[in-house]
């Protein structure tokens, strides 16, 4: 089936559609009116220059777009919309699409298979979403496939999907030592939680999400240093404080890194209550 394509006027977006996206959105809360303004114009920016093309049948109308623009530029917010030279079109379907897969294992033996994904960045080429996975609600699921993906491209800047993203020279060694050091921290949390498994506990079953729960990120992060930065840095917008307080160092590097700082904005807030 073609592929729908919808593309903004370089008018901007309009004011009404967005207060109802921020109203919809609750990972900019941390944000100052100032910030606010200067996303506003990125994802103008973002939706003047990306395609954002339907598949399957789907039909991105406005609210979708800007909803999809918003979520990628926030992580992009003081890197600027270079961050994302490398890719021109954002692909959408309604649900979880299938792609097939061939990898070979430490035998030698290779295995095909179709995997069913929610989203995946493609270096050099597009950003493919499933609307069911990051659409209304979909935050509630302490995830964000969007900034996940959106992350991967950053990290993909250099060529290369390593978990490090392009860095001046002086930061570069302090964020592979921390890098190396979370992630092998999270694989021995994720190592003592499976422990905890009973064996008649299927791990991949809904049965052993209790467990999993202790872990501060999804055990996906595990997969590798890419992945760890993918789903640590969607953490970082989505469960802040949660982060910080597992890994604070790490947390600190992200801060720098997007030059933003969501569990401090939570701490103002909850002072302020008090």
């Amino acid at each position: 089936m073609p592929l729908r394509w919808f593309r903004r006027t370089p008018r901007g977006i309009a004011d009404d559609l967005w207060a109802q996206v921020l109203q919809s959105q609750p990972l900019v809360g941390h944000l100052d009116a100032a910030d606010l303004t200067r996303l506003r114009a990125l994802v103008d920016g973002f939706l003047a220059e990306k395609h954002i093309s339907g598949a399957a049948g789907f039909a991105p109308d406005a609210l979708v777009q800007a909803s999809i623009a918003l979520q990628a530029c926030l992580p992009a917010l003081n890197l600027g919309l270079r961050a994302y030279a490398d890719f021109v079109e954002v692909i959408v379907y309604p649900d979880q699409f299938l792609v097939p897969r061939r990898r070979t294992d430490d035998a030698g033996v290779v295995h095909e298979g179709i995997e069913a994904l929610a989203g995946e960045a493609m270096d050099g080429g597009p950003v493919v979403l499933s609307w069911a996975d990051i659409g209304p609600g979909s935050h509630e699921t302490g995830g964000n496939v969007t900034i996940h993906e959106f992350v991967h491209k950053i990290d993909l800047l250099d060529g290369e999907a390593d978990g490090i993203p392009p860095l001046p020279a002086g930061r570069h060694a302090r964020w592979v030592r921390l890098l190396e050091d979370t992630y092998d921290a999270f694989c021995d949390a994720l190592e003592h939680v499976e422990a905890q498994i009973p064996r008649s506990v299927d791990p991949e079953s809904a049965a052993a999400d209790r467990y999993y729960e202790a872990l501060p990120l999804d055990p996906y992060a595990a997969t590798d240093p890419s992945e760890f930065f993918a789903v640590s840095g969607e953490a970082f917008f989505v469960t802040p404080v949660r982060l910080r307080s597992a890994y604070p160092e790490w947390y600190q590097a992200l801060s720098d890194f997007f030059g933003q700082d969501p569990a401090g904005a939570h701490d103002a807030e909850a002072s302020s209550i008090r």
